[in-house]
Parts: structure tokens; C-alpha cells; sequence
């Protein structure tokens, strides 16, 4: 699996695109996958999230979606590789970038930027097949990288700008 096949799976079909459709759609896709792919594509999954698992990152999804839990922000990176490689990429090197959102997928009337268990699927589907579990590879973080974001309002927009605005809190 090259990383451009990782992210043709992975990335939405749609702006808006519900979670539910987009799990479904990434377990249809991920089902086609024999086992070696899908441990290649599970390695790939790990790399991207433990890349995307900084404060700076935490700082966006807390201005976002009030983010303030382990797993809340893991659904929330679970989001931002939906969104494709392009985005992803901008969004990991300058988290305020992802102001410039146009689409957000939404839930009750806001701002939506969760996918919950997409981290898992590739796991459940090996399982499922094999009865094994994939080969588990640690993360080697057990803090997010970098300075903790500082959550004072006047903080927030300066370090995010186009978040505040967008978001105000």
C-alpha cells in the first residue's frame, strides 16, 4: 500500500458527508483489502495520528468542539484525516489553518469535527477475519508534543485567529 492509496481510502467523498456514511464507507472499502493491506494500512493510520497528536492540534479541536478529553481528540484527528492529505497536512503544520474550512460536517445544528472509532475499522476487519488482533505498534507519546495550548480566551485568538472568528467563544 502506497501512502496515496492510504489516503484515497480514508479521505471523504463529500464536505458533508455524515460519520455514519463515511464509516460505512471506509469499512466497504477497507473489506476489499486482503490481510497484508490492511496491516499496511493500519501502519499508515498510527503514523498519522500519532503526527497529528500535538497540543498545538488539541488547541484547534478545544476552540472548535470544547475538545478536552483523550478521546474526544482522537475522534477529532480521526476528522481532520478525513479530510484528505492536503488539509490534513495544513491543519498538522499550522493548526489555525483550519479556520479556512468551508464544509464542516454538522450535528444538531453545529460544528461537528468528530469521527468516532474510524481509527478501528482496519482492526475489526483483521479480527473478524483472522481472529487475531493486528500487530500493535506504541505510539512512544504519552503526552501530546509540544506546549499545552493556554485556554484563556485572549490566548485562544491570538494563537488561533481565523478559529476565534470563526468559532467565537
Amino acid at each position: 500500500m502506497t501512502e496515496v492509496e492510504f489516503w484515497e481510502l480514508v479521505t471523504r467523498s463529500e464536505a458533508t458527508q455524515s460519520q455514519e456514511s463515511l464509516v460505512e464507507e471506509l469499512k466497504l472499502k477497507l473489506s476489499a483489502l486482503d490481510e497484508q493491506q490492511l496491516m499496511a494500512f493500519d501502519k499508515f493510520y498510527g503514523q498519522q495520528m500519532r503526527r497529528s497528536y500535538t497540543w498545538n492540534v488539541w488547541g484547534a479541536a478545544y476552540i472548535v468542539a470544547g475538545c478536552d478529553s483523550e478521546y474526544a481528540f482522537a475522534e477529532f484527528r480521526n476528522f481532520l484525516l478525513s479530510l484528505g492529505a492536503d488539509w490534513y497536512n495544513k491543519v498538522v503544520e499550522a493548526p489555525d489553518n483550519l479556520g479556512d474550512l468551508d464544509c464542516w460536517p454538522e450535528k444538531d445544528g453545529y460544528a461537528y469535527p468528530f469521527v468516532d472509532d474510524y481509527d478501528l475499522i482496519a482492526g475489526q476487519i483483521f479480527e473478524d477475519r483472522t481472529g487475531k488482533e493486528l500487530p500493535f505498534v506504541p505510539s512512544g507519546k504519552s503526552t501530546p508534543v509540544g506546549k499545552k495550548f493556554n485556554q484563556k480566551p485572549k490566548m485562544l485568538k491570538k494563537t488561533y485567529p481565523k478559529l476565534s472568528a470563526r468559532f467565537p467563544f
